[in-house]
């Protein structure tokens, strides 16, 4: 399962446009490499990534193999009110994973 680090700046003002960084510590493994023996190693890769603030999508990816192990996100929004950026993920193996960070508007 992947793990999340998040940054996002500590406060805001109402319409300022922030930058928001994700991390997500995954293998993404293309199902494409051959192990020490020759065998296959299986695919596992993160499907799909999403950010909603303020109970809306403000971000969606779709990821496919060629995506490096560890995929980085970095995108922009506009500060509306307190609360909560939640982000979330699912992989190919039916694993879900969601993290949150507080952003306080002032």
């Amino acid at each position: 399962m992947a793990n999340l680090k998040i940054r996002v700046p500590p406060s805001a003002q109402r319409g300022q446009v922030i930058e928001v960084f994700a991390l997500a510590i995954h293998p993404m493994e293309s199902g494409f490499r051959l192990d020490n023996v020759g065998k296959t190693i299986p695919r596992h890769i993160i499907e799909t990534f999403t950010c909603s603030y303020g109970g809306k999508e403000v971000f969606r990816a779709k990821l496919h193999p060629a995506i490096t192990a560890n995929p980085y996100f970095v995108f922009h929004i506009v500060a509306g009110e307190t609360g909560d950026l939640v982000f979330a993920w699912r992989d190919d193996k039916g694993n879900t994973g969601e993290e949150r960070a507080f952003l306080p508007v002032s």
